[in-house]
Formats: structure tokens, C-alpha cells, sequence
């Protein structure tokens, strides 16, 4: 076995071979702290989080989402996309120490990474397609073009799972969860061709919400309790709610899907947000 590592990197980088490292962080305000402080200290504190909200979002390829918790699991929420590992656990550490060591507390983090679904259709299952469904000729200009149109969209579409730019969307869902192991029901057992129609029949539901709900599933198998991170952004709320309970009747979540607990916010810019939760 060659423990060489494949690609030599600096001391302070872990990066993807592909996609970026994702961090959902959600905490408590401890508002008892907070009353200590004077007028100038909170002031220096908000300002403090701004700043350093400001400079994450200027590194390189990262985004930094901020949400007010709806419900007392938590107060704020964050979410951080980058692609350094180091640099990803450099901020959730100031993050969590931006107003102050005794403000906010800690209540739920989740790891995972961006990541390519293994169930996309292949040029090969489509030229398939369009041969034996369609009934279009290989030998024509039109399977050309087809083909062309097929491999463009593929390729945006990868790219977009992988380098997401996440919208500015009112409504924030988060969820992780993994597929079941049972004695019965084990996804794990069943072979790839009979897991390729279950989760193509599952796709397909979820596109009835295409422009009202962004989707982004990371993978965290390895890196965190479950296998993987959902997260739904919608302008309503109903939508979360209606896409999550009909795709639950689905058998490719009936069957073997685990869910961990959801987490709904607000995303708000710092200034909202400081209003929003008290401080």
C-alpha cells in the first residue's frame, strides 16, 4: 500500500479533490452574558461578527449564510461553504467566539461536503434512450445535437452541485439523515441496478418543485452521525413542509430513509439578525 499522498499540499490546506467543504453551525445566545456587557461592549461585539463576516465571505470560492432560528433549538444559524478544511474550521472557531467567549453557545453542528450524485443519467443511458425510445437515428445531426445539448446540461448541473451558489432566499430548512440498515429494508444490500430506478422515481417528485425550492444534498459519510446534510431554501414555508411530507410517501424514503432532527430559519442579513434575536 503507497501511503504517498497523491498530490503534495501545503502544511495549513486539505482540499477536495473536488467540491467544497460544508459546516451548518447553530447556537444559543446566552442573553444573561449578554446584559454584562455595556452599550460600547455590545457594540464592539456586533461589529466584531460584521467584520468577520466580511472577510470569510471574502476569501476565495466561500459563502457565509446567516439565519434567526425559528423555534428555542437555537438563535442563530450559519452556514459556511469553503473548500479548506483548515480554513473552514479557522472560522467556525471565530465564529463562535465573534461576540464575545461567553455568548453564543453551541447547540448543533453538522459537517459534510459537496458532492455528484452516483444515480445521474450517463451519455450512455441517454444515447440509449434516444435511440430505442425515441427512435432517433446515431448517424444523424439530430442525436448530435441532442447528445451535445445533453452533455451541457450534465456538465452545468455538476458543477452546480459541486460549486453551489446558494440563494438569497427567505425560507431555510436543514436536515441530515441516512438510509436504513434494517433486517428487512437495508439499502446497503440492494444491488445498483435496483437502487437506480428508486432514486430516479424520487427525483423526479422532487422537481414538482422546481423555482420554489433550492435543494442541496452533501455527503457525510465518514464526517459526521449521518450520511448525508439536506438543505432547502424556499420564499415559503408551506413548500418545505408539502415537499418533505410527499416525498416521505415515496419508496425510496418509506422504505429506507432516516431522518435526523430539522432546523428551520430565516436568512437574514447581521444587522436584521442582531434586531431579530435581541442583541
Amino acid at each position: 500500500m503507497n501511503d504517498t499522498p497523491q498530490e503534495a499540499s501545503r502544511p495549513d490546506e486539505v482540499i477536495p479533490y473536488e467540491g467544497w467543504h460544508v459546516i451548518h453551525l447553530f447556537y444559543q445566545v446566552d442573553h444573561s452574558q449578554w446584559s454584562l456587557l455595556s452599550d460600547e461592549e455590545k457594540l464592539e461585539a456586533k461589529t466584531n461578527l460584521t467584520r468577520l463576516a466580511q472577510d470569510i465571505r471574502s476569501e476565495p470560492n466561500t459563502q457565509l449564510l446567516t439565519f434567526s432560528i425559528v423555534s428555542p433549538k437555537a438563535d442563530v444559524g450559519f452556514m459556511l461553504l469553503t473548500p479548506n478544511l483548515h480554513k473552514a474550521n479557522e472560522f467556525e472557531k471565530k465564529l463562535t467566539l465573534s461576540l464575545g467567549a461567553d455568548i453564543l453557545t453551541p447547540v448543533y453542528s453538522y459537517l459534510s461536503m459537496t458532492e455528484l450524485s452516483e444515480y445521474v443519467t450517463t451519455d450512455e443511458q441517454y444515447s440509449d434512450t434516444l435511440i430505442h425510445k425515441e427512435g432517433i437515428d446515431p448517424d444523424t445531426p439530430d442525436y448530435v445535437n441532442k447528445m451535445e445539448e445533453f452533455r451541457q446540461r450534465m456538465k452545468k448541473y455538476n458543477n452546480d452541485k459541486l460549486y453551489p451558489n446558494l440563494p438569497d432566499w427567505p425560507v431555510y430548512c436543514f436536515y441530515p439523515m441516512s438510509k436504513r440498515r434494517g433486517e428487512k429494508d437495508n439499502w446497503y444490500s440492494l444491488d445498483f441496478e435496483e437502487r437506480v430506478p428508486l432514486m430516479r422515481s424520487h427525483g423526479m417528485l422532487g422537481r414538482q418543485w422546481h423555482g420554489k425550492i433550492l435543494q442541496l444534498i452533501t455527503g457525510s459519510t465518514g464526517l459526521d452521525d449521518m450520511e448525508w446534510g439536506v438543505t432547502l431554501f424556499a420564499h415559503n414555508s408551506q413548500d418545505v413542509k408539502e415537499i418533505v411530507y410527499r416525498m416521505r410517501f415515496d419508496e425510496a424514503s418509506a422504505r429506507f430513509a432516516e431522518f435526523g432532527d430539522f432546523y428551520i430559519g430565516l436568512q437574514l442579513p447581521l444587522d436584521k439578525l442582531f434586531r431579530r434575536v435581541g442583541l
